[in-house]
């Protein structure tokens, strides 16, 4: 955490609220992050309760919140975002003290506001609302939430689930969001990394260019912004030249334009969570032996708290700063399209994101590309 005065902010932002994503199948997507992901079904709309357009499902892990929202009108706006995108994230929704104050700062640097604020009431209280558009179609919902006291917002009901875990499966298998990533199209990161600077008052954590994420192959460029109490962290990458595609490029053609490339799920036992995740079938990528019989990689990251023996069974990574250190590891894309993934991280003082391991990852994805025959 940083020293952070929110009445200075023109547009504080107290953390996360939630992450919406738009699913061919939400029924289905729920049972998925239930089963797979240990998450927790806490409350639902649709049909039963008079929404007549879609499902959608709020799942929580921790302090993590997943909205999916699949289509039961073939004539829903969802459907055409579904075609478009595939599975994927359209809300990264934020959690504000003032959602006015925030709008009237962004109006004033001339974001899109794609929601003016309004009020929502149901019999468990107030919540104020309002968006602004960000890269591709992706929108920031801000939320007010300080007079609410039902399960998600007025019009879903509280709904849990008849999913029972396996016996020895753990309460969580994550605690928080750590990070959300955004891919961008050639020449558009500096100008999104000006926008979270101008219109959210966010500041510059860090940047990685030129050879920082680089292999013989394939680049990319790579920024993060920061909310200014650093608990929202946005990188934010595009593609750079280099001989064949890369995994930006990708993305963008298979996702059809710029969007949330990566969410990083904070747990506090990244060991632990490995091994419940694969003993439900989720599938992490490859990492080679030669990376933990790296004698550079022994001598630059010194001890960690597990043996380097168990990282290596399991291909996670490991990287340390002047701050500490982290393990991270990443899951291949969850849908059919080689869109939208997952990052499995756990730090120890280590404020980075794993710069040591960049090309280590990039090259794990580079030979998922080749065998998706994308590369």
């Amino acid at each position: 955490m940083v020293a952070y005065d929110d009445t200075t902010d023109p547009f504080p932002v107290t953390g996360w609220d939630a992450v919406v994503w738009v699913v061919g199948n939400a029924t289905q997507a729920a049972h998925y992050y239930q089963s797979a992901y240990g998450m927790e079904l806490v409350a639902y709309s649709g049909p039963e309760t008079g929404n007549r357009d879609h499902h959608a499902y709020v799942l929580r892990s921790g302090a993590i919140r997943f909205v999916l929202k699949g289509a039961v009108d073939p004539a829903s706006p969802l459907v055409d975002t579904h075609r478009r995108h595939g599975d994927g994230i359209t809300d990264i929704a934020l959690e504000v003290p003032d959602v006015d104050r925030c709008i009237a700062h962004a109006r004033s640097e001339g974001a899109t506001i794609v929601e003016e604020p309004h009020d929502v009431t149901d019999e468990h209280g107030t919540v104020r609302l309002a968006a602004i558009a960000a890269y591709g179609e992706t929108v920031h919902t801000l939320v007010d939430r300080s007079q609410y006291r039902g399960p998600y917002l007025p019009g879903y009901v509280e709904r849990t689930s008849s999913h029972t875990k396996r016996p020895g499966a753990p309460k969580r298998v994550f605690q928080a969001l750590d990070h959300v990533v955004g891919n961008v199209e050639l020449g558009k990161m500096d100008e999104w990394v000006a926008f979270y600077n101008r219109v959210m008052g966010f500041t510059n954590m860090a940047e990685f260019v030129g050879d920082d994420i680089a292999t013989e192959y394939s680049a990319l460029m790579s920024k993060v912004v920061a909310s200014g109490n650093h608990r929202v962290k946005f990188p934010l990458n595009e593609p750079a030249a280099g001989k064949k595609k890369s995994q930006i490029d990708e993305y963008l053609e298979f996702y059809q334009g710029p969007g949330a490339q990566h969410l990083a799920l904070a747990t506090n036992d990244i060991l632990a969570s490995v091994d419940a995740l694969r003993a439900e079938g989720v599938e992490f990528l490859a990492t080679p032996d030669s990376y933990y019989e790296d004698p550079e990689l022994r001598a630059r990251i010194g001890e960690v708290r597990v043996p380097i023996s168990e990282l290596q069974k399991r291909g996670i990574l490991v990287d340390r700063d002047e701050d500490g250190y982290l393990l991270q590891i990443f899951t291949k894309p969850v849908g059919d399209r080689p869109t939208v993934f997952f990052e499995l991280i756990e730090r120890h003082g280590s404020l980075g994101f794993g710069k040591g391991n960049f090309q280590a990852l990039f090259e794990a994805i580079e030979r998922e590309q080749a065998r998706r025959g994308n590369f």
